[in-house]
């Protein structure tokens, strides 16, 4: 079977077309799509240092319920039934605000916290070193300096990124879906820090330019959950770099299921390349084929499969072997090109599904981005309770994180992250839930 034929069959009964694949085996046939909202707590807004109330917003459809919070953009929980109508959140999240403001990303960690379902930015993935240069009107290349949380590098933002922020919301609703628009706005110098201050030994000037996000959630009649982005450079001569993404872990057998039960459901990823890393996990800045290596997913298979297999081949170039790198899977995957067998929902490209074989539970990701960072929750170690009361250990979830590649800000020949001031860039990403 050819790498398109398997992608195709790969896609199942979601079909070749948009219109196909929106309208194909949604999880439960129920009523219209619908969105109610509760009072979830309140907590301190870092840009404002008030107490500010939270909200959880409760969108259904097509027999699929998600729970978003106003605190961080984040999606709590997804409820999908299967295929013997047993409902099951297929989600990792805490169940109180308390506990996401304390460990979903803590600005002082070793790793930064594992971001359950947290939307990210500025910058999803890393930057190396904290730093990156871009040219500015009038001014020519400036440098700028971000705070350091991981490994010696910037990850999702900084200390204190857009899942750590409480986000202006508002319902929305239109004929075929319901769902919550969120707004923030990032001020000129997000995560600038005095010389001393954490992450910032030397100081950090932060990003640059004022940025204003518009996240808009919705689901439809079908059971698909619509991630819709749009950013804004409000500067009148500041360009920046923006890279939003959701950092939701799946685990299509529920996330209350015994540990290593995700490494048993069969995973997709449409890609033929994908970005080795260096000792810090930053990319090498070029691609390689997966063919022949554990990173292989253009056929469906189970992700426990070759996840410990060091002695297979990565073909990355280094001598330090990818899956001891990153204790498993947390790569950047490079989605092939669009093709008609490949198109969905929206227009948007084919990234990844994954399928568990006990429930019929299945997941397919539609995105516009160039890339998914598919991380196979390798830092989960057992000292998190999770919603229903049990701890996350490895093989609890697995995350994709339709992106832009991880440190193209100093990668000049992966696709560019630069937003120029007064632009808007507009994204979407779609998790589509059967049974």
């Amino acid at each position: 079977m050819s790498a398109v034929t398997a992608v195709a069959a790969a896609a199942g009964a979601f079909g070749a077309t948009a219109a196909s694949a929106s309208a194909a085996r949604p999880a439960h046939a129920g009523g219209g799509p619908s969105v109610t909202s509760s009072y979830f707590g309140s907590t301190v807004e870092p840009y404002t240092g008030k107490n500010t109330a939270v909200y959880r917003y409760t969108l259904r459809g097509g027999g699929v319920t998600a729970n978003v919070l106003s605190y961080g953009g984040i999606i709590q929980s997804i409820s999908v039934p299967g295929r013997n109508g047993q409902v099951a959140d297929v989600t990792l999240g805490f169940k109180t605000l308390a506990d996401y403001v304390k460990y979903d990303s803590p600005p002082v960690t070793a790793n930064g916290g594992p971001y359950f379902g947290e939307s990210i930015g500025r910058y999803g993935n890393r930057i190396a070193k904290g730093t990156f240069s871009l040219v500015q009107p009038g001014v020519g290349k400036v440098t700028y300096t971000l705070p350091i949380n991981n490994n010696g590098n910037t990850l999702h933002g900084g200390l204190v990124g857009f899942g750590s922020h409480v986000w202006a919301a508002k319902t929305v609703n239109t004929r075929g879906s319901a769902g919550v628009q969120l707004t923030l706005v990032s001020p000129n110098g997000d995560q600038a820090g005095a010389a001393g201050s954490p992450g910032c030994p030397n100081g950090c000037t932060g990003f640059p330019g004022e940025i204003k996000n518009v996240v808009t959630y919705t689901i439809n009649s079908h059971g698909a959950l619509t991630i819709h982005y749009k950013t804004t450079d409000e500067s009148k001569n500041l360009n920046s770099v923006i890279n939003l993404t959701n950092h939701s872990y799946f685990n299509l057998a529920g996330e209350s299921s015994p540990a290593g039960s995700a490494y048993r459901q069969d995973i997709m990823i449409n890609a033929n390349k994908y970005t080795p890393t260096d000792l810090t996990q930053i990319p090498l800045g070029y691609n390689v084929s997966v063919k022949g290596t554990p990173f292989d997913f253009t056929h469906p298979k189970a992700l426990g499969a070759q996840i410990d297999d060091v002695s297979a081949p990565d073909n990355a170039p280094a001598a330090d072997n990818q899956l001891l790198l990153a204790q498993g899977y947390d790569h950047n995957w490079v989605l092939n090109q669009q093709t008609k067998w490949t198109t969905g929902p929206d227009g948007l490209n084919l990234a990844a599904r994954a399928s568990d074989p006990a429930s019929g539970r299945t997941l397919t990701v539609w995105t516009d981005q160039p890339g998914v960072q598919f991380y196979s929750g390798n830092f989960l170690t057992g000292t998190l309770v999770g919603i229903s009361g049990h701890t996350y250990r490895q093989g609890a979830g697995y995350t994709f994180e339709t992106q832009h590649f991880p440190n193209s800000p100093n990668q000049p020949n992966f696709p560019t992250t630069e937003i120029k001031a007064g632009q808007t860039i507009n994204s979407t990403t779609i998790f589509a839930f059967s049974s």
